[in-house]
């Protein structure tokens, strides 16, 4: 099963970063936030991205170009006009980046990726927020009930959408938080069919407003209450507390051995 993870933001609430570079980009340790992710989704065994690109998109297809220089040493024979990569440290993974347009929004970047998808269900997540989540027991959650959508609800009493979820976990409605809430909230890490491609128009939708509106009032979105670790990247203390997990040692999206 594909991965998407949507990577155009502009990333305005951690400026302080991503004037620099695409969000997603932002580091923690020594690897950007994405790689974080793509490496939870590969310990899991799903190994074939898609990455939605926007503002600043070259800086990503940067990095996977020149992977082998972030990740392994290197000899340069300027002479002969060669490069040895020693120690290969390479992942096992197939990215396709897509430019997805620099304004466009959430839906409109996942309208954008259709033909890279086909005629199957996909994955699809946010680029700035990790978990310690198994998305094999996520997919089959999304096969158990049959819906079109299925989304990873936290409750963490943030800034993020809301979800009204029955007793039978299907999501009755989504909408913006207001001051009181202590309800779940979107977290990403979504399992999509492909049906979902039709409740979104073009590159002004938003994927959070009507297209996921719409699948819940047609009772086509389900939650899958998740009660470990997750947090998004949203502000420079985000990305401050996920540095000092990671430098601790005990980081709990770190599902992967070290190599």
């Amino acid at each position: 099963m594909k991965t998407v993870i949507l990577a155009g933001g502009f990333g305005t609430r951690i400026s302080e970063e991503s004037h620099l570079k695409p969000k997603p980009m932002i580091g923690i340790g020594d690897k950007p936030i994405l790689w974080h992710i793509m490496k939870e989704y590969s310990q899991r065994g799903f190994q074939d991205f898609i990455i939605c690109l926007g503002y600043k998109g070259y800086v990503i297809k940067e990095f996977f170009a020149d992977y082998y220089l972030h990740t392994s040493d290197v000899t340069f024979d300027l002479c002969n006009n060669e490069m040895t990569v020693h120690n290969n440290h390479s992942e096992p993974w197939k990215v396709t980046l897509v430019e997805t347009g620099l304004k466009t929004m959430t839906g409109g970047r996942i309208k954008r990726i259709k033909d890279y998808i086909g005629n199957e269900p996909f994955m699809l997540t946010y680029g700035d927020g990790v978990s310690d989540i198994d998305m094999n027991d996520l997919i089959r959650f999304h096969k158990s009930h049959g819906k079109i959508a299925t989304i990873t609800s936290v409750n963490v009493g943030q800034r993020f959408g809301v979800l009204d979820i029955s007793e039978n976990n299907q999501i009755m409605s989504f909408r913006e938080k207001d001051q009181m809430d202590g309800s779940y909230i979107n977290a990403g890490y979504m399992v999509l069919n492909p049906e979902v491609f039709d409740y979104i128009e073009g590159d002004e939708t938003s994927f959070e407003k009507e297209p996921l509106e719409k699948l819940a009032k047609e009772g086509q979105l389900m939650a899958y209450k998740y009660h470990g670790f997750w947090k998004c990247m949203d502000t420079q203390r985000d990305k401050m507390q996920l540095e000092a997990l990671w430098e601790s040692g005990n980081a709990p999206w770190k599902v992967w051995d070290d190599e």
